[in-house]
């Protein structure tokens, strides 16, 4: 076999190859842990509502027994085509992604076996596989490759559960386009990752023969298998005793691959069963006082629990299980906790660990430290909470606990080490960096003392009492030049020569009697120290370093140490200091990202980022959670703040009398105030102490760690209030108003409170107020409008969700998503137009009954108060989607109706062909129109509800742009005004641009329309009702549709001169004047402007007809005007009004002289 470098040396295929395969072992777990936090909670169907909606389109394996029936019952349902198209267009995307994951981990086993087929037909020249596995990094990359595609399978299965694995598999199987190209693969990785009927529930039974039958789903050679295990068995194959020199220390030494031979003995269960001697061995050298193994980052398993089906695996683990033993284990463990911690703060202690001393005593530091890494190992994990299922190990653990266990001395044992750890560490380096500039330092030093004595005795240089001696001279200029000629890089020979040159110094002084001059005996003794520090510093190894990190590793806890976290935060409540020392221990942790990162990073495999990423991402994930304490803490100083100046503080008036002054003074509370505000600056000093700190590859700063942890509570606060303010029970209008007051009142302390604390922590408030208060609005609103988007928008896809600060989910109280949904139902709800009026002048709805106001205009100022612009906005946005989503289904129903439908395509014709052109009055046009009506009624009535819709949300949102308007005015009239000005100028340079192609036009890739559009909408000074909601279709017979429809409902319909708009002559009908003339509007706007033109040409055919009919009836000199025609003007007049048209526009229409007679006719009551 070839050297170490050999095998991993770029040059070397057969070392390369594997190499690479075991890098992309790793990455695949990362993959897989990454993924599994993203498992769409619809593939579980865990809800009823899911089972529902889902079942049918999410079989399991089962779909392969009857593929046809599946699809055809698919197939032949158009709701549940629908479902599914819409289900694929969701999915697809993280679909792949799993499934790519899913298909790594076959690829990851075909191509081991691969290489060990290509190693056993000799394609990799001089290399077999018994020449890998005797090679030193060939037996640890032989190991590995085995044992990590173990822990993918084992994984796979704990993270995501066999049930969801299948749906998942199938559902890709279904929605892949490209099935042809994974058909042959898709095969093999259904077989291998079907379900094993593991669940990680608790109370859930272990299936029989697991996990070996699933580890053997793909066969790996027997004799691979084999020699792997015996590596493990008999070697050291990391070379880690040398890192562990004492015999009470081996399992710890030899825990690595203690976890991998556990993971690969589940590829040979005859050796678990069966082989008493050979498991008896194993216990014996891996497993004599520990019981519980930690697999892969923290992934710990218990072999009480593990091995309990296995006969010979059960039987050797008897002897470490015997409760004397544990008892024994456990009392030497724990009883050491104590003595270390008092040992490692005797060493930390100010003033101790100093150069000299570190140099002096590396074996006693690291001896120390080797006891308290393995002392806290053999703790955390054996004081683990345990399955309750299993009796014994809750027993084992009990016997454990109860030897005077105390988790707090642990806790702080873990605290001391990581800070005792970090400043060795912090010292070595810097010896290691100034190693080389020192040891020459002394060098000059003891060479140009030698110079100075030989001066000295060479009789030129006065010297009290010493006389010239040529030997002397001689001598100490030889021994300057021998310590000049000391070379840094040949440390061994050198070290002799120093030690040879020391020696000759005392000599010279003991046989030539210099001790009497206190002046040469000086200048010997320092050269004498130099060189006693060359040696010390040429001592100083990068293998020191090398074997803190190797004993240091606190990898196994990654998962456990979440059981800690109470004590962290404890402590930081009671002393903010306290996160300078858990940045030592954050440190510590990171180190355990080392594990499954130094092969990918030896392999420069391109994975190496977005693992590093994945693990140092959990870590900064961990110390935030840990660290939140600190903002949890303040805010609830805050509070107490705010009840004392809300409450209590009373306003110092500008007058007043001196006797009252001390009234006023209220230096109780002022103090109370003074020192809360005090304990909240201690928490900001205590979070910034930890410095800027590199976790893994993330740096983390402490201030933005702060200011993170300060938004993620006020996120928390924020959307805890707005879910709970807006629970609406009894809805009436006064439980709005006073919900809405609540909310406002809570937010204002939210705001005083932040604007208060800003000084005191250095954070700039309102920036931080505004940007999350609009993110939570903004994830609600995308959130509830998820129900109008056929593709919808997951938290993981969301821009304005983030992992750091995440923005809560609640569960629904009724049919909306959250309280956006519920509040805007309620406004319409409330402003119903079956059960409310709308008056225009007022901007107000009025009840149909009792005649009293229900909505105006104070109510979304109120809003404005209590969600602020950006609820106002996000409620504005919301009310589109309902529009959007009622113009579509009124499109798509009036396409069906007039294009689909013959019948009634030809009868629309020949209405059209009745009323002739619009510029004439059609004979017989009463009949004509009466007709026209009476075979329409069935199409029309449907139309109603849409146009009242509509133009009820319509209305809402014109008084929102209003709001909004006069808010921007009101606090920023310089925004307002140039917004103004730069939307005119827009509009004028497109209106140019259409009139002259030439002339300039944004281009699709300028952000300039949408930005301006963005900014407008939010300041209100956008105009809902000339809004294009929808892209339609040219439809010809559109205006003819519209106009009947109109004419249909009109009658129901009547003009009150006092309130200056129509309303509703019957209460029972579901019509309202404004919002049914809005609806209308809308819904033409959404067509091309020809057709507002023709309908209202319409409009003006058939008040003509009337008044011709009525006329030509009648002998008197003025003609009274039928109702119909006073509604038909009311409704034309007070369309171009809203529709913001000139007047001229209708009278091309309608003569102008009946415009003036019908307001002199219009009833007044």
């Amino acid at each position: 076999p070839g050297s170490v470098m050999d095998f991993l040396s770029a040059e070397n295929v057969c070392g390369q190859t594997l190499l690479r395969l075991v890098s992309r072992g790793n990455a695949i777990i990362a993959e897989l842990l990454r993924l599994s936090d993203f498992i769409p909670p619809v593939f579980r169907l865990e809800t009823r509502e899911d089972r529902e909606k889902y079942e049918a389109i999410l079989p399991d394996f089962s779909y392969f027994r009857n593929q046809d029936l599946y699809d055809q019952r698919i197939d032949t349902t158009p709701e549940l085509q629908e479902k599914d198209e819409e289900f694929r267009e969701n999915h697809i995307e993280i679909l792949t992604r799993f499934y790519r994951a899913f298909e790594s981990v076959h690829t990851y086993v075909t191509d081991l076996n691969r290489f060990l087929e290509d190693l056993d037909e000799g394609v990799y020249i001089q290399q077999t596989l018994e020449t890998v596995i005797f090679n030193e990094d060939g037996k640890q990359l032989m190991c590995e490759s085995l044992f990590l595609y173990g822990v993918m399978l084992l994984v796979t299965d704990m993270k995501i559960e066999g049930n969801v694995r299948e749906r998942m598999l199938i559902a890709y199987h279904r929605y892949s386009a490209s099935q042809s190209a994974v058909e042959n693969n898709l095969d093999e990785v259904c077989k291998l990752l079907r379900g094993t009927n593991f669940v990680t529930l608790p109370g859930a039974r272990r299936p029989a023969e697991y996990p070996e039958k699933y580890f053997a789903r793909v066969p790996i050679n027997d004799t691979f298998i084999d020699m792997v295990i015996g590596r493990l068995r008999s070697d050291d194959i990391y070379n880690q005793i040398s890192a562990y020199p004492l015999p009470e220390h081996r399992s710890t030494a030899l825990a690595t691959q203690a976890s991998m031979l556990y993971v690969i003995l589940y590829f040979a269960p005859q050796i678990l069963d069966k082989q008493q001697a050979v498991m008896r061995e194993i216990v014996d050298k891996h497993f004599p006082d520990n019981w519980i193994v930690s697999i892969y980052m923290g992934i710990t398993v218990n072999l009480v629990d593990a091995w309990e089906p296995y006969k010979a695996a059960k039987l050797a683990l008897n002897n470490t299980l015997e409760e004397g033993n544990v008892v024994e284990q456990a009392c030497k463990h724990i009883s050491k906790v104590d003595r270390l911690n008092k040992q490692v703060l005797k060493y930390l202690k100010e003033g101790t660990l100093v150069e000299d001393f570190l140099l002096d005593h590396i074996p006693q530091l690291m001896n120390c430290l080797r006891q308290c890494n393995v002392c806290l190992r053999w703790l955390v994990l054996h004081t683990a909470e345990v399955s309750m299922e299993n009796k014994r190990c809750k027993l084992i653990r009990d016997v454990v606990v109860g030897e005077k266990y105390d988790p707090h001395l642990l806790f702080r044992l873990l605290l001391n080490t990581g800070q005792f750890e970090f400043v060795l560490k912090e010292m070595f380096k810097k010896l290691l960096a100034q190693k080389q500039p020192k040891w020459e330092e002394y060098k000059v030093e003891g060479s140009e003392r030698m110079a100075e004595l030989a001066e000295v005795f060479s009789g030129v240089k006065p010297l009290t009492r010493v006389e010239k001696n040529e030997h002397l001279q001689a001598w100490f200029n030889e021994m300057s030049s021998q310590i000049t000629s000391l070379n840094y890089d040949e440390s061994t020979s050198a070290g002799r020569k120093i030690v040879q040159l020391t020696q000759a110094l005392e000599e010279v002084q003991e046989f030539h009697q210099l001790e009497s001059n206190l002046q040469v005996r000086q200048f010997l003794a320092d050269t004498r120290r130099f060189l006693h520090q060359m040696i010390r510093t040429i001592n100083i190894k990068e293998e020191v370093l090398v074997v803190i990190q190797l004993v240091g590793d606190l990898s196994y806890a990654w998962k456990l140490i979440d059981s800690y976290t109470s004590f962290m935060q404890q402590g930081i409540k009671q002393d903010p200091n306290l996160v300078s020392k858990l940045r030592a221990t954050f440190l510590k942790m990171a180190s355990g990202l080392d594990l499954p990162c130094v092969r990918i990073s030896q392999a420069n495999s391109p994975d190496l980022v977005s693992v590093s990423q994945y693990y140092s991402g959990e870590l900064v994930a961990y110390v935030r959670k840990v660290l939140q304490i600190i903002p949890e803490s303040m805010f609830g100083l805050l509070d107490q703040v705010i009840k004392l100046q809300t409450f209590k503080m009373r306003e110092l008036p500008t007058r007043l009398e001196k006797d009252k002054l001390r009234e006023y003074a209220q230096l109780e509370d002022r103090y109370e105030v003074a020192r809360l505000t005090h304990a909240i600056s201690v928490f900001t000093e205590g979070i910034l102490m930890m410095k800027t700190t590199l976790v893994g590859i993330i740096k983390v700063d402490p201030k933005q760690l702060l200011e993170d942890g300060i938004r993620k509570e006020l996120v928390m606060k924020v959307a805890i209030a707005l879910h709970e303010g807006l629970v609406f029970r009894v809805r009436t209008p006064q439980e709005l108003t006073q919900r809405l007051g609540g909310l406002a009142a809570t937010m204002d302390g939210f705001r005083r409170s932040f604007e208060y604390i800003q000084d005191y922590v250095n954070i700039y408030g309102l920036k931080i107020w505004q940007e999350e208060v609009s993110r939570i609005i903004n994830y609600n609103v995308e959130q509830e409008c998820n129900s109008f988007l056929r593709q919808k928008i997951y938290d993981w896809q969301s821009v304005y969700q983030s992992t750091a600060i995440p923005i809560p989910c609640f569960p629904p109280v009724d049919e909306s998503v959250n309280f956006i949904g519920r509040l805007a139902r309620d406004m319409i709800r409330m402003t119903d137009s079956r059960v409310t009026s709308y008056i225009e002048q007022m901007a107000a709805w009025y009840d149909n009954k009792t005649r009293t106001e229900v909505v105006n205009f104070r109510l979304f100022g109120q809003l404005e108060r209590g969600l602020g612009t950006f609820g106002l906005r996000g409620l504005d946005r919301f009310f589109c989607f309902m529009i959007v989503r009622e113009l579509q289904r009124f499109v798509r129903t009036l396409h069906r109706a007039c294009v689909t439908d013959r019948a009634m395509a030809q009868q629309i014709a020949s209405i059209e062909a009745a009323l002739g052109p619009v510029n004439a009055i059609p004979p017989n046009g009463v009949k004509v129109y009466q007709h026209a009506l009476q075979k329409m009624v069935r199409l029309l009535s449907p139309y109603v509800d849409t146009v009242m819709r509509v133009g009820q949300l319509q209305l809402i949102r014109r008084q929102i742009a209003s709001q909004l308007r006069n808010s921007c005015l009101f606090d920023s009239k310089l925004l307002a005004n140039a917004l103004q000005t730069v939307n005119h100028s827009l509009i004028a340079d497109i209106k140019a641009h259409y009139q002259d192609p030439t002339l300039p036009y944004p281009s699709e890739e300028n952000p300039l329309l949408a930005e301006v559009t963005s900014y407008i909408e939010t300041a209100g000074i956008s105009d809902p009702l000339t809004k294009i909601y929808v892209t339609t279709a040219r439809l010809e017979v559109f205006p003819l549709m519209n106009f009947l429809f109109v004419l249909s409902q009109l009658p129901k319909l009547t003009y009150v001169k006092s309130v200056g708009s129509m309303i509703c002559k019957k209460a029972t009908d579901p019509l309202d004047g404004p919002p049914f003339l809005v609806g209308t509007l809308t819904i033409l706007r959404q067509y091309h402007t020809d057709c507002a033109d023709r309908f209202l040409a319409l409009m003006g055919q058939y008040v003509r007809t009337m008044v011709h009919t009525v006329a030509s009836a009648s002998t008197a000199k003025v003609v009274e005007l039928p109702p119909e025609v006073i509604n038909t003007m009311v409704y034309v007049e007070d369309f171009i009004s809203f529709a913001k048209m000139p007047r001229k526009v209708v009278e091309c229409h309608i003569p102008g002289y009946i415009f003036d007679e019908f307001r002199r006719q219009a009833p007044r009551a």
